[in-house]
């Protein structure tokens, strides 16, 4: 006789903490871009960048959304911490790539990366998440493929 098995607790991330990233991004890039200030969009790759590899406990920008708004993220919606580390992932490869560019002199390039970022995060801010649709469909297409994970883990 088996047991279902019980998924873990997934703690989400509070949608305000959510918010101030897409807020971070936006601002911080339209910033770099008006000034033209390439450094800007390195800090911001590094702080993306060190959410991606450690979670919530790398994150500069959850670490001081915590404390910004610890009244009202106790009864916040939520969102799952895998969406927000994959869409951190994509900003991440964006703005690597862009840093990229600006080293290799392509300032150009480096724009149009770091801008793209800044327009997710700008129609997500608007009600539409683009990484999120592909998080979906990322996922919908894994599950066409593998089936559920389950059985992907068991070997079935």
């Amino acid at each position: 006789m088996s047991t279902p098995n019980s998924s873990p607790v997934c703690v989400g991330i509070p949608l305000p903490i959510v918010k101030l990233n897409r807020v971070v991004l936006l601002g911080g890039i339209t910033l770099a871009i008006l000034l033209q200030l390439p450094a800007v969009t390195t800090t911001l790759f590094f702080i993306i960048l060190s959410a991606v590899i450690f979670g919530r406990k790398g994150s500069l920008i959850f670490l001081i959304g915590s404390k910004l708004f610890a009244g009202i993220n106790e009864s916040a919606p939520t969102e799952d911490p895998k969406l927000m580390r994959f869409n951190n992932s994509i900003a991440a490869i964006l703005l690597g790539g862009a840093q990229i560019a600006f080293l290799l002199g392509s300032p150009l390039t480096g724009w149009i990366l770091s801008g793209t970022v800044a327009v997710a995060a700008a129609v997500a801010l608007g009600g539409f998440c683009f990484g999120c649709f592909l998080f979906y469909q990322f996922n919908l297409q894994r599950f066409r493929l593998f089936g559920p994970q389950e059985a992907v883990k068991e070997g079935n």
